[in-house]
């Protein structure tokens, strides 16, 4: 079976706005959720027992909230190239005008993670 051809993706400034707002959101919904499963473990935890079974639950949160911060930051890296390069005044953008090393570290680091949160598809 032949691969596929390529297809050139255009946005328009206003769907690409909405898109990473979506993304933002998600973002901010599994953040705030990490921070409450946290703080509940870290209630829970009385005695330097409970730090071997409630450990590895508070250590994952962690890993999420920082997760969630460094996307947030690439998303903001990505918006502002974004704005950069319709600052031409052209109405529709390409995904090809993209940075595309911004683009694909986003992938990599989406596809090596081994969560069960957001992935791009």
């Amino acid at each position: 079976m032949p691969r596929p051809t390529r297809k050139e993706i255009n946005f328009t400034k206003e769907s690409i706005l909405s898109l990473m707002q979506e993304i933002y959101n998600e973002l901010v919904e599994q953040r705030q959720t990490a921070i409450r499963i946290q703080n509940k473990m870290l209630a829970m935890l009385k005695s330097p027992e409970d730090m071997q079974s409630i450990g590895p639950v508070i250590e994952k949160q962690q890993k999420i909230v920082n997760d969630c911060v460094e996307k947030k930051i690439s998303l903001s890296k990505l918006q502002s190239g974004i704005w950069e390069k319709s600052n031409n005044n052209t109405e529709s953008l390409s995904l090809a005008d993209l940075d595309d090393d911004l683009i694909q570290n986003l992938i990599d680091k989406d596809v090596s993670s081994n969560e069960e949160s957001y992935k791009i598809k």
